[in-house]
């Protein structure tokens, strides 16, 4: 990915994502904001989220809860492993934080 061209600073306020002040964009370009992951979970509550795991295996489910580590409580949660084509439906899931990889809001 090359770094967009150079354009005058911009600073985006993002109080209701953060709950603080202003926060400066990462570069110049309103899609390189990085979302704190407190945040995000915060705002997933009681969504379908997406989560890779470091061992490559993917988990799709309702997040219903997560505490200051990072640990959640995923429902109707389906695994997935990206090397086999294979989907097993695990229900009512708790996740240890440190094994995730990413999280997306689907």
């Amino acid at each position: 990915m090359t770094r967009p061209e150079q354009r005058p600073y911009r600073g985006i306020d993002i109080r209701d994502i953060h709950g603080k002040g202003f926060y400066p964009p990462r570069y110049t370009d309103n899609r390189y904001i990085m979302v704190m992951p407190q945040a995000l979970l915060e705002k997933s509550l009681d969504k379908r989220v997406s989560l890779l795991l470091k061992d490559g295996r993917a988990l799709e489910g309702k997040l219903t809860g997560f505490d200051e580590y990072m640990n959640m409580v995923l429902e109707d949660t389906v695994e997935s492993i990206a090397t086999t084509s294979e989907e097993r439906r695990l229900g009512s899931v708790v996740l240890r934080g440190n094994n995730v990889v990413s999280i997306t809001i689907l």
